[in-house]
């Protein structure tokens, strides 16, 4: 298994180079379409719009063009969380650009939009060092539902003593009159298409498929208590996810880490904070 600083000595000023040869190497091996969607949220400023948004659309859109969509598609992962809807229109495309046959492939994170996008594709590839998160959406910043529990802590408290008016005031006065239903019709939305995408692709044809522990784990802010949580592989499989462990494949590991070293070092030499690529040497890239 290479290691970052190995990758580094390899590709040196070269990262680009060297993500195209591991991309290429990994279609030839498994006969698949490859497709890198990879953030630097971990290397660049947050002031940067590293999460999902629909400007991806444009990135994936290129990346497909001109495959041989029989082969399906291993989806390279590496993104935190992002906007619901533009989550939910990429799964839609990747599923019928490819016919479902998609599997994603973490190689570090994909947190909250990133999961979404994983339990979209039939069977997830992790390693042990790979995480999924919780899917519940955040609002200015913080989770719908923590923001739906304080909400009903204020009014129980203040029913039952008026004298904590002055504590909560401040408080709630932070939130506008419709944020309440913002974040009620929020989690129902990313919980429906969890529901329907795990449905439609991971358990198709599946009588009894074991859907409703995945939901209770995934979209619950009360079992995982933070928006950030990490879940393993180990974790993802035992909640019912059709997960693959990366160690199973040496070389297959080898190509997806290199993969993501080369895109962790572009992150860190060049100025770009989005990287899409594919087998044929497309590369689409979002600079700062």
């Amino acid at each position: 298994m290479p290691s970052l600083i190995d990758t580094k000595r390899e590709v040196g000023d070269q990262p680009i180079a060297g993500l195209d040869k591991y991309v290429k190497l990994l279609s030839q091996y498994t006969n698949r379409n490859v497709i890198v969607y990879s953030s630097g949220w971990l290397n660049v400023s947050s002031d940067l719009p590293v999460g999902i948004d629909d400007k991806d659309m444009n990135g994936f859109m290129a990346m497909t063009h001109g495959l041989d969509f029989d082969k399906g598609l291993d989806l390279i992962l590496h993104t935190p969380s992002g906007s619901v809807a533009a989550t939910e229109s990429i799964i839609n495309y990747l599923y019928k650009m490819f016919n479902g046959d998609v599997r994603a492939l973490i190689p570090q994170l994909a947190m909250s939009g990133g999961t979404m996008l994983a339990c979209s594709c039939k069977e997830i590839v992790m390693g042990k060092q790979s995480s999924l998160g919780p899917i519940e959406p955040q609002i200015l910043g913080v989770p719908a539902q923590t923001i739906i529990d304080e909400f009903i802590t204020a009014k129980k408290e203040v029913k039952e003593d008026p004298s904590c008016i002055p504590l909560w005031q401040p408080i709630i006065a932070q939130y506008n009159p419709t944020l309440l239903d913002s974040c009620k019709h929020a989690i129902t939305w990313s919980k429906e298409i969890l529901h329907d995408s795990l449905k439609r692709n991971m358990f198709s044809g599946d009588s009894n498929p074991n859907i409703s522990k995945i939901m209770d784990t995934l979209a619950s802010h009360k079992e995982t208590k933070a928006h950030d949580r990490h879940l393993s592989a180990d974790k993802c499989k035992e909640i019912g996810l059709k997960v693959i462990f990366l160690e199973e494949d040496d070389k297959l590991q080898d190509y997806v880490l290199s993969i993501h070293h080369c895109a962790i070092e572009i992150f860190e030499q060049l100025n770009v904070y989005k990287i899409f690529c594919n087998q044929n040497a497309h590369l689409n890239y979002m600079y700062r």
